[in-house]
């Protein structure tokens, strides 16, 4: 063995454990020097040459890839991804549902048996193979490269609509700063002879009549354009600018702005909890929300819809998970993250469901005393004509009717129906419960800007809470949109090399201009369409796919092998048995219900009707049941075609064949071997891409620092991670070559 083999062994750095200081690592101050590199490459033919690598490389070398700056920056950018509006305002609404507190056991169970594996999956593949979903698939297996173009597809339908909602809650956040609230009230019309309530708010509520008539002034019917909604557009290009200038510079941009996107949403959460905590009847929303209901646990809805949501909540096969993960440092514990990140999400839709309730609880409060008056004073004029005076309790003061308690009207009421018995309903009295205004469920857009929004109006310093909570939705909106972005950028850049700015901006022109068809009148129907149909087959067909791809396809046996070499442990043999046999199932299972559901009931969408005002089921017309149907089979379509077109060698599979290059966790060097020199220690081996396949382009390579100079080898090294990455990219005699 060669003297120097030593003394380049000692430079690597053994595989270490995760540590607290690793997560909470800040950005490093030399992150300059990481961005612009000096790369030797080894050819086919053994001839060495250096070039210099900027960001969007020249084409034929390895371009320098971005990294996380901190393992916090990444785990935050995770976080922001799978916490979305859904767990403020589609969980609690499951869990009131579905059984209260009970839901949470088959929510639990399926988190584990398919949501952690799953997430665990595609953390692992995308960090293995550091490309994006189009790059990852394609290298397990060409005829599979179809799953990773569906994921981006998927992606774009879903951030076209996504996004409207952000916009909607940049409006309400706009609007928010008045007293009294906008929406406080109904707005009154005046003419010379009077003044009245306008019609269609007196019919519904303040909210109500602001959300649909001022915010979205909704048509009748999906096929009643209406024009844009000028308001609505102005805040679309508001949100789409916000999302293309975060994404603009990739990660290096969007992981600073998932400093404040990831994590104000729970000081606003905490803050809406104490202060929630602190109203009256705010015990009872918790309480009613928390009491189990264990019958309806077996009922099979109430598993397939906890299995739905689960596979949303961590959003599994929309290619960001894979995209954020492949930034990371090949050594990081990325079972440890699926794990942190999956809980992290449980809680924080448990405090979520804890916020909604405890607000709607309160507002419940409100409703039930209103009840109680009203229906008092329908008691006063019933006197003498139906009700008689001696049915009243001697110590309840009629004359004082918004002074009368609930306990003190339900014992009222109670006489009184016993004694007219049928004649009861006749008097057209309310029983006047809360957990009747408690069961009144509501979920999406109803509860954030109707009942949400309707609550707030009676806190005291209600504008300041109204900001909040829309800042909030804006954000929790963001950390999403930014994860789904990166998942068609990610995969479309890996495939095309095409710059970065030029096609963030791009694509985010292209959304807000398919996006005007959701700023129109008619805009809400086509939300609720791609929210409906775009997303749900589509993505458990990818996700299907994707383990099939991994346990079947690839090997799982060889996959664990990889995994052990990248993480320094064999993962539980839990997984191996999730992979392979439950995880597949249950998704199979999981898709036959899907798909029976949406047979058996015919599409249809809920209309705001002006005149009546109040919302009615309407089926979709039949262009917009072509629609529907075009959303899951464009989504679905990259892979049978892709599969084609490998299978009959359209495409050569060869086609951008991969060289070789293996990873090693260790310090950078500054040296290269000299050619022709026979050692097992070099950090420069070539090899071609027969050999030994792997995930990245190019030749193999090294990186060594820019800015040159000589120096000792001490002086240029840092730890692994220093400038984001620390890889040795080489292949090390040390390290069994796995598969990928």
């Amino acid at each position: 063995m060669p003297k120097n083999s030593k003394a380049v062994k000692r430079e690597l750095d053994d595989d270490v454990t995760e540590s607290v200081r690793d997560l909470l690592s800040n950005e490093d101050a030399c992150d300059d020097s990481f961005k612009k590199s000096s790369l030797i490459v080894n050819n086919h033919e053994g001839e060495g040459k250096e070039c210099d690598v900027e960001e969007g490389g020249s084409d034929g070398e390895e371009e320098e890839r971005p990294a996380w700056n901190s393992k916090l920056q990444y785990i935050l950018a995770q976080v922001g991804f799978s916490v979305g509006l859904g767990n403020v305002w589609r969980f609690p609404y499951l869990c009131q549902k579905n059984g209260g507190g009970a839901y949470l056991v088959p929510y639990l169970i399926l988190l584990i048996l398919i949501g952690i594996p799953l997430f665990f999956l595609e953390l692992a593949v995308g960090q293995r193979i550091r490309r994006g979903s189009i790059g990852v698939w394609n290298y397990i297996s060409p005829r599979l490269g179809g799953i990773g173009f569906a994921s981006c597809v998927v992606c774009f339908f879903v951030a076209l609509y996504y996004n409207v909602i952000i916009g909607w809650s940049l409006f309400y956040f706009s609007q928010s700063f008045q007293q009294p609230l906008p929406w406080h009230e109904c707005p009154l019309v005046k003419n010379k002879t009077s003044t009245y309530v306008v019609p269609e708010c007196e019919k519904s509520s303040a909210t109500t009549y602001y959300w649909y008539r001022q915010a979205l002034d909704i048509s009748d019917s999906i096929s009643e354009g209406g024009g844009l909604n000028w308001k609505m557009t102005v805040c679309l290009l508001a949100a789409w600018s916000m999302v293309c200038l975060a994404m603009i510079k990739g990660i290096q941009s969007s992981g600073k702005v998932m400093y404040f996107s990831s994590l104000f949403p729970y000081v606003v959460l905490i803050c809406f909890l104490v202060r929630a905590l602190l109203l009256k009847g705010s015990v009872d929303g918790i309480r009613h929300m928390f009491t189990p209901k264990l019958e309806i646990m077996l009922e099979a809805k109430v598993w397939r819809e906890a299995a739905t949501q689960v596979f949303f909540a961590l959003g599994l096969g929309f290619g960001g998970v894979i995209a954020f993960s492949s930034y990371n440092k090949r050594d990081n514990n990325c079972h440890f993250d699926a794990v942190l990140v999956s809980f992290i999400n449980f809680f924080t839709s448990v405090l979520a469901t804890l916020v909604v309730f405890a607000v709607l609880g309160f507002k419940a409060n409100i409703m039930n005393s209103k009840c109680v008056a009203l229906n008092t004073n329908r008691i006063v004029a019933l006197l003498g004509n139906g009700v008689d005076r001696s049915q009243i309790p001697h110590h309840i003061n009629l004359s004082q009717a918004n002074q009368v308690s609930a306990e003190d009207y339900h014992q009222m009421i109670d006489i009184i129906r016993g004694v007219t018995e049928d004649d009861f309903p006749s008097l057209g009295l309310d029983t006047c419960s809360i957990e009747d205004e408690l069961n009144k469920a509501v979920q999406g857009t109803g509860l954030a800007f109707i009942a949400f929004t309707e609550a707030m109006t009676h806190f005291p310093a209600s504008p300041f809470w109204s900001v909040m909570f829309f800042l909030m939705l804006v954000n929790l909106g963001l950390g999403s949109m930014f994860g789904t972005i990166e998942g068609i950028l990610t995969p479309l850049i890996d495939t095309f090399k095409v710059r970065k700015e030029f096609l963030t901006v791009g694509c985010c022109v292209l959304a807000f201009s398919i996006g005007l068809l959701f700023v129109q009148r008619s805009g809400n129907y086509f939300v609720a369409m791609f929210d409906d149909y775009s997303a749900t087959l589509p993505l458990l067909i990818v996700v299907i796919l994707e383990n099939v791809a991994i346990a079947w396809v690839y090997g799982i046996d060889k996959f664990f092998e990889d995994l052990k070499d990248m993480l320094g442990f064999t993962p539980f043999r839990f997984y191996y048995y999730m992979w392979k046999y439950i995880t597949p199932i249950l998704l199979l299972v999981l898709l036959g219900s899907s798909l029976i559901q949406l047979t058996m009931t015919p599409p249809s969408y809920s209309a705001w009707i002006q005149e009546e005002a109040k919302e009615q089921t309407l089926r979709f017309p039949p262009w917009g049941i072509v629609v529907c149907i075009s959303l899951v089979v464009m989504a679905v379509l990259p892979v049978p075609v892709v599969f084609a077109l490998r299978f009959f060698n359209i495409i050569d599979d060869s086609a951008g064949g991969l060289s070789t290059v293996s990873y090693k966790k260790g310090r950078i060097i500054k040296e290269s071997a000299r050619p022709g020199e026979d050692d097992d220690a070099s950090l420069i081996q070539g090899k071609s891409p027969s050999e030994a396949p792997s995930p990245m382009p190019g030749n193999s390579i090294y990186r060594k620092q820019s800015g040159g100079g000589g120096g000792s080898p001490d002086a240029d090294t840092a730890p692994n991670g220093r400038y984001g990455i620390g890889y040795l990219m080489a292949d090390m005699p040390d390290m069994p070559e796995s598969d990928l």
